[in-house]
């Protein structure tokens, strides 16, 4: 029997109009009411997910959020910090240095909320999207020693097809490398991806890993498809992510999550 679900935002529990549809809220009412752990998986900041988080009845003392593509897993309405990894100042720098050799943008998070050297139509969007302040900030004044989360180039999709083919092979030695839009690529700890965060929070809860399904639409999300006991890619997902899945379901437009939790949940039961 699943106990967990851990279920990812953008072209999975979203449309494309960033709402979630009334067939989705309402699977997701029913599988908690039979005591299922819901956990919405984003390379958000769980600031960005409070209206959704809201929506769907999931802030309280036993609910979680894995956020940050895992770097930081918190309880939805404490915001205690039940797990995290981060990277350092210095890592900011270095790629932020790379950033100008391959010329693309960049912006990153730090523990307060984002920064940026400069502000772009990409890091305008990321602020607006997450409902956060952006702040602009000298890089190279950061101290070495300063905790990170994530850095991002956030570029034109041909900008960032390039510029991966161009990143010297350290860096994927160095950290998590993950495109979590065709616009974002993302730079975390080593340690960090969804499926680290996922695991981190199953054992936390003592859920077994063939007890959780986790769905998921992009590259970010593959770790975690392959983690769970039951993988799900959503019908609109990259190719790659569907080659990983155990199964896939209907797009985002075609309430796919509540299509997973209505054959896996309850016509299984």
């Amino acid at each position: 029997m699943y106990k967990l679900i851990a279920v990812d935002m953008d072209g999975t529990l979203l449309k494309e109009d960033k709402t979630i549809s009334k067939e989705t809220i309402k699977a997701i009412n029913k599988a908690k009411a039979r005591g299922i752990k819901v956990v919405l998986a984003t390379g958000r900041p769980i600031e960005g997910i409070q209206s959704y988080l809201q929506e769907l009845n999931l802030i309280s003392s036993e609910d979680y959020a894995i956020a940050y593509n895992g770097a930081i897993i918190q309880n939805t309405e404490s915001k205690q910090i039940i797990s995290k990894a981060l990277i350092k100042g210095s890592d900011l720098k270095y790629l932020y240095d790379l950033s100008k050799k391959l010329k693309v943008n960049i912006h990153a998070f730090d523990l307060e909320g984002c920064i940026t050297p400069k502000m772009t139509k990409y890091t305008e969007f990321e602020g607006a999207m997450n409902d956060i302040k952006v702040n602009i900030k000298d890089f190279n004044l950061i101290e070495d020693e300063e905790g990170i989360i994530k850095v991002m180039m956030v570029d034109d999709e041909e900008i960032l097809d390039e510029a991966l083919k161009n990143m010297p092979k350290e860096v994927f030695e160095k950290y998590t490398v993950v495109r979590s839009a065709p616009y974002f690529l993302e730079f975390l700890n080593k340690k960090v991806n969804k499926g680290e965060g996922v695991r981190a929070l199953s054992e936390v809860l003592g859920i077994k890993q063939e007890e959780v399904i986790c769905i998921g639409d992009a590259g970010n999300d593959i770790h975690m498809i392959r983690y769970a006991g039951l993988g799900v890619a959503m019908g609109n997902a990259f190719e790659e992510v569907k080659k990983e899945a155990d199964f896939i379901t209907k797009t985002n437009e075609e309430d796919g999550v509540a299509h997973v939790i209505n054959e896996f949940i309850f016509k299984a039961s």
